[in-house]
């Protein structure tokens, strides 16, 4: 973490992969091992992330699509069946996964005097029982369903902007993903950024301004 700290309007944060433990590849893996060598899933699971990516880049569509579509082409890729269920399954979880374990005692430590914020890849009526997993008051909470756009699209971020009343500027966005959210809010000039150390991706540092380990590590950026 830089030395500097920035006491921000509001925090955004990516919910998936940051706050919400994120099983998404766990259970692909699950659901696709009678078709997969176990020497082979983890080149598997890393497309089946790729996919996902690419699969919200152009217009906007539901998230059981995004899901359905990357798994089927991750199955076709590897030369297997897709089964339709497999997607829907993994799609219906997602309301039941809960947060990291130092994610509510973390937040804790700023909600109150900051006003917290979730910008998510997710449905409206998918996200709320994750946020209330995460054991602390959100001021707001958006979608890409809400945005008609998916992260890493600037006007996922514009919406969010928009709703707040706020410019990029007076705000920090913390996320675990480089691709997802630290490059879109490098160049949309967030007036910081806090990248999570997960190890989903390699760190880069010239995409943020302050690195935590955790999101214990988030109050300390803040001057709190």
């Amino acid at each position: 973490m830089t030395s500097a700290t920035f006491r921000p309007k509001y925090i955004s944060f990516d919910c998936y992969g940051t706050l919400t433990r994120f099983h998404m590849g766990e259970m692909a893996e699950s659901l696709c091992g009678d078709r997969i060598p176990a020497e082979r899933m983890p080149r598997f699971v890393a497309d089946f992330s790729a996919y996902r990516l690419d699969e919200i880049l152009g217009v906007w569509k539901p998230y059981a699509e995004v899901i359905g579509n990357a798994l089927r082409r991750t199955c076709a890729l590897h030369g297997v069946p897709y089964r339709e269920a497999d997607g829907a399954a993994i799609y219906e979880a997602v309301p039941t996964w809960g947060p990291h374990p130092d994610v509510p005692a973390g937040l804790s430590r700023v909600a109150g005097k900051i006003p917290l914020v979730i910008l998510s890849n997710a449905m409206t009526d998918q996200i709320p029982s994750n946020v209330e997993k995460l054991g602390a008051p959100f001021h707001r909470v958006y979608t890409a369903q809400q945005a008609q756009a998916y992260k890493p699209r600037f006007q996922a971020f514009e919406y969010m902007f928009d709703q707040l009343g706020a410019r990029p500027e007076e705000m920090m966005h913390v996320s675990s993903s480089f691709r997802y959210d630290q490059m879109s809010a490098f160049d949309l000039h967030f007036g910081a950024r806090v990248w999570v150390g997960r190890g989903h991706e390699p760190r880069n540092p010239h995409y943020f301004t302050h690195e935590i380990a955790d999101i214990g590590g988030l109050a300390a950026c803040c001057g709190l």
